[in-house]
């Protein structure tokens, strides 16, 4: 008994044993001294302790197994963190290549929009010089000091403007006031060739717009309106020759080399078939 005191000295005192308390003191001991200080226990205390001793022995070794299961516990979730963290950066590159997407698709929606505007604010500063140039023509054809010249403008306006009669109209009084140039003329019968031929009454327009080339046969603009005409009347070898005169005298005109092209292919299918074009 003395030899044990003696290892054990100072002896160890238990506020109650089997307490939580005595179970925290005595895991607080190396493993050798809590076997000396359990026997010494035994001894002292009687067998009305060694219950409860043996309930210290049990809460220790739930207690060391608790220890060991949540130190083998939390290395999954370590693990399980560490692989979350790991992914983040896979997300996060993700998320910003779907937000390149879109700020993409948003700038070129913003463009096209820039561009949808322009075209519109172009058309309508366009429409409103051609009014207030129809303006000051009317008012100077009302007051009767138009020149022709100015009556050619005042009917080119219209023409643009898509106010066919009116446009004719004009013309038609420019060319009998014509005082300027033959050559000149030329292009006050080509616009109401135009006009004719928009207004639907074909056959006039191609008797204008042949006049006009004939007084300037290198008018290519008229050649190629004639030959639209002609072509409308479903009258192809017409209408080829047209674009081909035209051709003739502007060899790269992005106008009548397409259109030649075309109607050289239909000349070619309709060979020898009577074809009916509508009078006009």
């Amino acid at each position: 008994m003395i030899l044990l005191q003696s290892r054990i000295s100072p002896p160890l005192k238990l506020p109650l044993i089997g307490s939580h308390a005595s179970v925290f003191i005595l895991r607080k001991l190396p493993i050798t001294r809590q076997h000396f200080f359990l026997q010494a226990c035994r001894r002292e205390m009687g067998t009305f302790q060694t219950a409860k001793i043996s309930d210290v022995q049990k809460n220790l070794i739930r207690m060391s197994v608790f220890s060991s299961g949540s130190m083998a516990w939390g290395k999954p979730a370590a693990a399980a963190a560490s692989q979350h963290l790991k992914m983040n950066p896979v997300y996060d590159v993700g998320e910003l290549f779907e937000l390149g997407i879109q700020l993409s698709y948003l700038l070129l929606l913003l463009g096209l929009l820039g561009v949808g505007t322009f075209f519109v604010i172009r058309q309508v500063l366009v429409r409103r010089e051609l009014d207030l140039s129809a303006k000051e023509l009317q008012e100077q054809v009302r007051s009767g000091d138009a020149s022709s010249m100015e009556l050619f403008e005042l009917g080119a306006v219209m023409l643009r403007r898509k106010f066919y009669p009116a446009a004719t109209k004009y013309l038609l009084q420019a060319i009998d006031k014509w005082d300027g140039d033959d050559q000149d003329l030329a292009q006050v019968y080509n616009a109401l060739g135009v006009s004719y031929v928009r207004d639907g009454k074909t056959d006039k327009g191609i008797s204008q717009l042949e006049t006009a080339v004939k007084i300037q046969p290198g008018y290519v603009t008229a050649w190629n309106n004639l030959g639209d005409a002609y072509e409308k009347k479903k009258e192809y070898k017409s209408a080829l020759k047209a674009f081909e005169e035209a051709l003739l005298f502007d060899p790269n005109n992005t106008v009548a080399r397409p259109r030649r092209d075309a109607l050289k292919e239909k000349v070619q299918l309709y060979k020898g078939v009577p074809l009916k074009s509508k009078q006009k």
